[in-house]
């Protein structure tokens, strides 16, 4: 989602309040340039819930989570981009149907009140949290990382408490936030534009000391660089992360939000030091994009949940049924949120394969 309006001069960066500490400035693969493939799909395991394409209509950026209730939460991007919604359902395919909650409305001036983005629901320390970016009515382009916190132990109860701003060493354009914890930390991963870059956003990370604080270093995982990331705009957004197979797996979103939209991906090893940009290597290819046989375009900002079985993973994605847009994408409502398993490749690695055709006719 990111624009021209936060390249550099575009809004000239405040100074910033500590110093930026990053570390290894080269990742370790990607050194070359790559022609994007397209790789086949992977494989249903037999016996197999098939599942409902599209899933949610005009929902983007979406966020799914199983809670130990065994029930699977729901929130994304409207095109509206003046709330935050939320669902829930015993099954992956029960979010179609699901009612929908406005758990939290945007202001009607000043801070968080245009441009609600990409909310994601996590459940941290016994309490809900929900991040996702906005900007003022006034200054619509000077999108920032909020967070909101409720207490009740059920997230459609309680009251949401505005935590505020999560404060990264500059005040520039800013997004997409994600949180994990791996090895007894909690991270925070995002996307940012550097003051002095010719980008729009690389992504970042930075341990937290709490769910709404960034303590120690804030570092540079990756930065638009092939020419796959940098069609429209010079793009990397929506991270997400994957642990298996003893590597921590970081895809993003990069591009436009057109059918040039796609999917990257960032490897480090688990026992790795995961502030260490070295310790990621850069796969110098997309790994899931368009696809002009399902008739799947821009798939992307995605995010990971398990299947009915537990053991199943699935990948949560939104996309377009048609390649051609009239005027601006993000005024363009029909990214619709999608689900499909993927597998594994013999070497460790998810292996996507394409976005799955639709399974409900004339929802376009």
């Amino acid at each position: 989602m990111s624009r021209d309006h936060d390249l550099p001069g575009a809004h000239p960066p405040a100074v910033p309040s500590r110093r930026l500490m990053l570390k290894g400035a080269a990742l370790a693969a990607g050194a070359l340039a790559a022609t994007p493939g397209l790789a086949q799909a992977a494989p249903v395991p037999s016996g197999a819930a098939r599942y409902t394409n599209p899933l949610v209509l005009q929902r983007a950026d979406p966020h799914i989570t199983r809670h130990t209730d065994g029930r699977y939460y729901f929130t994304a991007t409207v095109p509206e981009y003046d709330r935050v919604v939320l669902r829930r359902a015993r099954t992956l395919n029960g979010l179609s149907t699901a009612t929908e909650s406005v758990i939290w409305r945007a202001h009607t001036t000043g801070p968080m009140s245009a441009h609600i983005w990409a909310p994601e629901l996590h459940r941290i320390g016994g309490k809900w949290y929900v991040y996702f970016a906005s900007a003022p009515a006034e200054d619509v382009w000077a999108i920032r990382i909020w967070v909101l916190e409720n207490a009740h132990p059920d997230p459609f109860r309680g009251t949401w408490v505005e935590r505020g701003q999560i404060r990264t060493a500059w005040e520039t354009f800013s997004l997409d936030a994600t949180t994990f914890t791996h090895r007894g930390s909690r991270y925070l991963v995002w996307a940012q534009h550097e003051p002095g870059m010719d980008n729009n956003t690389a992504l970042w990370i930075s341990k937290m000391a709490d769910p709404w604080t960034l303590t120690g270093p804030q570092v540079r995982l990756s930065t638009p660089e092939y020419d796959w990331e940098c069609v429209g705009y010079r793009v990397n957004e929506g991270p997400s992360v994957l642990k298996r197979n003893g590597r921590v797996f970081l895809t993003y979103s990069a591009s436009a939000t057109d059918w040039h939209y796609c999917m990257g991906l960032l490897t480090a090893d688990a026992g790795s030091d995961l502030l260490d940009a070295r310790s990621w290597a850069k796969s110098p290819v997309p790994v899931f994009t368009s696809n002009d046989t399902t008739r799947q375009y821009g798939p992307g900002h995605n995010c990971f949940t398990v299947a009915e079985d537990g053991r199943s993973d699935v990948l949560v994605y939104h996309a377009r049924q048609y390649r051609e847009i009239t005027g601006d994408p993000l005024d363009d409502p029909n990214r619709h949120t999608r689900v499909q398993r993927f597998g594994w490749k013999p070497d460790g690695t998810p292996d996507f394969g394409v976005p799955v055709a639709d399974t409900v006719k004339g929802s376009a």
